[in-house]
């Protein structure tokens, strides 16, 4: 017999968006369900690196203090480097403290904090192991899923829906949601972990390396890693790894010789390589009657410049107090909810217009970009417009606040 769970909001997708979400509505009075497909928080997942913005909201709920208690790794600056010169560079010592820096903060550890935190309210409902198999539908509109999974098989009523299940979602297909695709980067980052010794000191920026066979990401990870992201013409690997996996290690050893040693000895199989298909993404809509969207599920972004967690903690807070009166008012229309993309979409056209600069110029090649592009940016750094431009990629809408739970309605 398939088990019967009534909730206010069903979350698919325990990710930083749907958590954070599910944190923010119990804390309006809300019972709250989550569903994840992990049956723990230990899938491999590379983008963990918060930027300023996301940091001051998480401390807010009280939640950056425990996730950094558990492992985290600050770095200072943001930079373009090719050969021994900085061609760009972002210092994030220039902002106001305590947020001065951008955080690389193990995924597990953030997600754990945020379960931990969700699992004080006796409306919280976290279950494991388990993907959305359908929508439920009443009189027309969205009203809950069917959780499938070896946990068991269970269908979780609701008032709302909410698809926070990353940029492949299945909860929007199962919608009939178009996914926008985008193929604007045309590019796919093979990425690796390498374990540096204990004496070797940490890495304090992240840095994009312009090398000839494609730029090269690499950032410090707690505890003793290093995260290498190497990014290729879409669909190029194939070709490069029919060369074999030591041709693989070789490229990699040329675009940073720093790591060439940890490069032979930890790159052992094809295993231990991972490709990420870089795509940006926009959703036809966002919302239906009982669902709405957030994060990579509404819109998916470019690792360029570290922008995922912080647009998915942002579309939680932006999403929270508008959802929390829907709730109150008995209110969960498309047409109620679509008032989340129109305040919530300018913000995400502008990161996307700013990681498509970012994009050319991290790629872009010529005399302008190697030699007059950093005597521009150096004379920019002296200017007011340095810093704005600074904050700007830090906080994306710094207006963005978490609301008081008082002022959303009870449900």
């Amino acid at each position: 017999m398939m088990r019967e769970i009534d909730t206010d909001v069903c979350v698919v997708g325990g990710g930083p968006a749907g958590l954070v979400l599910a944190l923010l509505m119990l804390r309006s009075g809300a019972r709250v369900t989550v569903v994840e497909c992990a049956r723990a928080h230990q899938r491999v997942v590379r983008g963990e690196i918060l930027q300023p913005g996301a940091m001051e909201l998480l401390d807010a709920l009280d939640v950056l203090a425990g996730a950094r208690a558990r492992g985290a790794h600050e770095h200072h600056r943001f930079l373009v480097i090719e050969g021994e010169r900085v061609l760009l560079e972002a210092d994030y010592r220039l902002l106001p403290a305590p947020y001065d820096h951008l955080l690389s903060v193990v995924r597990p550890h953030l997600l754990d904090e945020l379960l931990a935190r969700c699992r004080r309210s006796p409306g919280f409902r976290y279950l494991p192991g388990r993907r959305a198999g359908a929508l439920l539908r009443r009189e027309g509109r969205i009203a809950g899923v069917i959780a499938e999974g070896p946990p068991g098989r269970c269908a979780v009523r609701a008032r709302v829906v909410v698809g926070a299940d990353g940029r492949f979602s299945r909860i929007r297909r199962l919608a009939g949601i178009g996914a926008g695709r985008a193929d604007a980067f045309a590019q796919d980052v093979l990425w690796c972990t390498l374990v540096t010794p204990p004496e070797e000191p940490p890495v304090r920026d992240v840095r994009v390396y312009r090398t000839g066979g494609g730029p090269v990401l690499v950032y410090g990870s707690w505890p003793n890693r290093i995260q290498i992201g190497w990014t290729l013409p879409h669909r190029r690997y194939g070709h490069i790894a029919a060369l074999g996996l030591d041709h693989v290690k070789e490229r990699l050893v040329r675009a940073v010789p720093r790591y060439a040693t940890l490069i032979r000895d930890q790159i052992r199989t094809t295993a231990d390589l991972g490709v990420l298909d870089v795509f940006s993404a926009r959703a036809e809509r966002w919302v239906a009657d009982g669902l709405v969207l957030i994060g990579d599920a509404a819109h998916t972004h470019s690792p360029i410049g570290a922008q995922g967690i912080n647009l998915a903690v942002q579309d939680a807070v932006v999403l929270h107090p508008l959802l929390a009166r829907a709730l109150a008012e008995g209110d969960t229309s498309a047409e109620r909810l679509a008032e989340f993309e129109r305040r919530r979409g300018p913000d995400i056209a502008a990161v996307m217009r700013m990681q498509t600069l970012q994009s050319r110029a991290i790629l872009s090649q010529g005399a302008f970009t190697t030699r007059v592009r950093p005597r521009l940016a150096r004379a920019l750094r002296r200017t007011p417009l340095y810093r704005k431009i600074l904050q700007r990629m830090a906080y994306g809408n710094p207006s963005i606040r978490i609301a008081d739970a008082g002022v959303c309605g009870r449900t």
